[in-house]
Parts: C-alpha cells; structure tokens; sequence
C-alpha cells in the first residue's frame, strides 16, 4: 500500500503494536532490475513488514540529474509494490530518507554494501532511538546507471 506521509507515524505505531518488525529501506528506485529485486529480498528477511521510502521525482533529479527519472513517482510506486518483498511505500522529497525515519523509527535501516556506518546519515538517527543498521551487498553490475548507459551507448 502507498502510505501518505501525513499517516506514517501512526500507521508505523499501529504495525509495531500488532508486534512486527519493521524494516526500511530508501531509493530512487527508477528502472527496477535484478539487483534491486534481491536487495529488496534480503531486507524483507530482516523483519515483518518492508517499507521503501521512495525518492519523489524532483528529489531524483536533484541526485541524478535532470534526465532523471526516467519512470515517474507513481509508475515506480506501483511497480515496488508488486514486488512479493515490499509491503509499503512512502513517498519523500528529501535529499536523504532522515527526516522520514526518525518519523518511521524502523526495528532495521537497511542499505546497500556501497555506503559504511561512517557514509550513511541516516544511521546516526537509526541507533539514536535504539534500531540496527543492515548493509547488505549489492549485485555486482546491476544498477539503473548501467543499464541506461547500455541502453544509449547500443542506440548510438
């Protein structure tokens, strides 16, 4: 289910009163391909209930690039949430996701092996009201950069 923002606190409160366990992870999430369809997994197999804190359109752009992205918000929304690992999605225009978890307050932050406890803002939030950090590795090969590259590089 797409989670509006404004309910996120409390739709949170209400699945850890029911006693699970929340993960949350954040991306732009733009082209899914196979990497992103095992880090999902993986980070399900953390907890209960998988949440995807998602980029808005604008913030993509403001990371990526200005021909970014290339599926809208609500087309990448529905395509996370058809994925068997993903339970909700939350939209957030943030330059990064710490502001969306300190209202979240996951049990686990979840990120790719590319960032360190040192290189991720977020983890300082996270283990101030008493959550774990998970990095976990990425596909070698596999992310949406490449694949847009490949995709104009063979269109030349």
């Amino acid at each position: 289910m797409l989670i509006n923002r404004e309910i996120a606190v409390d739709f949170c409160e209400e699945l850890r009163q029911q006693g699970n366990t929340i993960v949350f992870t954040n991306g732009c999430f733009d082209i899914i391909h196979a990497g992103h369809v095992r880090y999902l997994t993986t980070a399900k197999n953390f907890g209960d209930v998988l949440i995807v804190g998602l980029n808005t359109d604008e913030s993509v752009r403001r990371l990526k690039g200005a021909s970014r992205p290339i599926n809208n918000q609500d087309d990448r929304a529905e395509v996370l949430l058809g994925l068997k690992a993903v339970d909700h999605v939350i939209l957030f225009g943030e330059e990064t996701a710490e502001h969306l978890i300190a209202e979240v307050k996951p049990a686990v932050y979840v990120k790719g092996g590319d960032y360190t406890l040192e290189t991720l803002p977020e983890a300082k939030i996270v283990h101030r009201f008493g959550g774990r950090v998970e990095l976990v590795n990425l596909v070698a090969g596999h992310s949406t950069t490449n694949i847009v590259e490949k995709i104009l590089t063979g269109l030349k």
